[in-house]
């Protein structure tokens, strides 16, 4: 007889809550420790504060962010390889994005990185997606269409905001 290799995790009343392949359930709990230890694996003495080894890692400007993103991008390519959809990798990947891009700002940036903790958000996403696939995928793919709109967005008002300034720059010579 052949085994498999799924996880059937039961409810008390015996509905199925999850089905998955057994090596999803090892990749998933190694995500979640990498995300702690990256985002909250350093308590702050007095307060229920905790930072990770990304906002450390923050503190060399420029080398440590790219260092900390390169990381990040672990979960995302872990996450890509458990088959989840371009919608919810665009939405993990816009996380990092907004952690590397602010990171970037001396001290302010990486204070945002030890509050943000796009790690743990990713893994967050990853679980919700492993659990109800069709209800995450819908919202990830309201997130892209608005990340999309709105960049096309900003895009228009720069090129209005630049027409402006050279009608401007030609009206002022």
């Amino acid at each position: 007889m052949k085994r498999s290799s799924r996880v059937i995790s039961v409810d008390s009343a015996g509905r199925v809550q999850s089905v998955e392949e057994a090596g999803v359930r090892e990749a998933r709990e190694r995500l979640r420790q990498l995300a702690w230890l990256l985002d909250s694996s350093i308590p702050i003495p007095g307060t229920s504060f905790t930072i990770g080894v990304d906002a450390l890692l923050g503190l060399f400007p420029v080398l440590g962010d790219l260092l900390g993103v390169l990381i990040s991008g672990y979960i995302v390519k872990e996450a890509a390889r458990l088959g989840a959809p371009r919608s919810l990798l665009l939405r993990m990947a816009a996380n990092i994005g907004v952690e590397g891009v602010v990171g970037v700002v001396p001290f302010a940036g990486d204070v945002f990185d030890a509050a943000w903790k796009a790690n743990q958000q990713n893994v967050r996403l990853l679980d919700a997606w492993l659990e109800r696939r069709e209800r995450t995928e819908r919202s990830s793919r309201l997130f892209s269409v608005s990340l999309a709109l709105g960049l096309a967005a900003l895009l228009v008002l720069l090129g209005v905001g630049g027409f402006f300034l050279v009608r401007w720059a030609i009206g002022a010579l």
